[in-house]
C-alpha cells in the first residue's frame, strides 16, 4: 500500500464543495483544509503507483474549482513508539 500527499490549489469560494467531492473519491483516506500555501490536503492510500493517474491527473484535477495540484509520495512511516524508540537510549 502506497500513501500519498495531494497539495490541492482551488477557487477561494469553492474550498468546501472541493474537500467533499475529493473526500467522495476512492482511494482517498483523509481530507484537510489548511493554512498555508495549499488550501486541501488530501491523504491517499493506494495500491500500486499507477492507480495516481486515476486519482490525481484524471481525478482530484478535474474537480470544478480546482486550479493546481502537487502530489508527495510517502516512502516511511514513523510512528510514535518508532521515535519513542529512536531517542531511548536504554535506561530505563
Amino acid at each position: 500500500m502506497l500513501t500519498a500527499f495531494v497539495l490541492i490549489t482551488c477557487e477561494v469560494q469553492r474550498i468546501s464543495e472541493v474537500a467533499q467531492t475529493v473526500a467522495e473519491l476512492p482511494d482517498v483516506a483523509e481530507v484537510y483544509s489548511v493554512t498555508g500555501e495549499v488550501d486541501i490536503i488530501a491523504v491517499l492510500r493506494i495500491k500500486a503507483y499507477e492507480s495516481l493517474d486515476e486519482a490525481v491527473p484524471s481525478g482530484i484535477a478535474r474537480i470544478p474549482g480546482v486550479t493546481g495540484t502537487r502530489t508527495v509520495l510517502a516512502f516511511r512511516r514513523f510512528a510514535r513508539r518508532d521515535l519513542e524508540a529512536g531517542y531511548d537510549i536504554g535506561l530505563s
